[in-house]
């Protein structure tokens, strides 16, 4: 027999995964489960009882940043207008890496399954994008690809990630 969770504990889990995000973005894996109870608002017994390895911990982080990755992904194919699909990857990118902060470099190293996944989706709507001429003549994925990875290596540093986006997104769109 299963029991359901209890709101309060879904609550403090959700809030030590974004404890989790926010001090391992900032501080790299190696931060201190105090530090991630402190950020999160809880104790440490109850970052131990939801997650009762480090790992389960940095997976339930992961998880969760690939996920919004998809649904970025899902919401701009799905949109009307590739170029406005395109403008939201980019964003969506750029955002998400600026939160991953240090975390950034691990995620390039696991999911492959959705990296595959995700280069798919983005090879469609870069194809799109091309028919409907919303992009610069001759621009290819490859082009966007690049420029999500310059946004990647600047990504620990907001500012500099913001302004990449824009040159980035001023050199794709026509």
């Amino acid at each position: 027999m299963t029991r359901k969770r209890r709101a309060d504990a879904l609550e403090n889990r959700d809030r030590i995964v974004a404890g989790a995000r926010a001090a391992f973005g900032a501080g790299g894996l190696d931060v201190p489960t105090r530090a991630v109870a402190r950020t999160a608002g809880v104790g440490v017994a109850t970052v131990y009882r939801h997650f009762p390895s480090r790992g389960e911990l940095v997976d339930a982080v992961l998880d969760e940043l690939v996920a919004g990755c998809e649904r970025d992904l899902r919401a701009a194919v799905g949109q009307a207008d590739p170029r406005a699909g395109l403008e939201l990857v980019v964003r969506g990118f750029a955002g998400r890496r600026v939160a991953a902060g240090g975390l950034g470099e691990v995620l390039l190293r696991r999911f492959p399954a959705q990296r595959a996944d995700h280069a798919a989706q983005l090879d469609a709507l870069v194809a799109r994008a091309v028919r409907a001429g919303v992009v610069r003549d001759g621009l290819t994925v490859r082009d966007v690809r690049a420029g999500l990875m310059g946004i990647a290596g600047v990504g620990a540093v907001p500012e500099a990630a913001t302004r990449l986006t824009e040159v980035v997104l001023a050199g794709i769109l026509a």
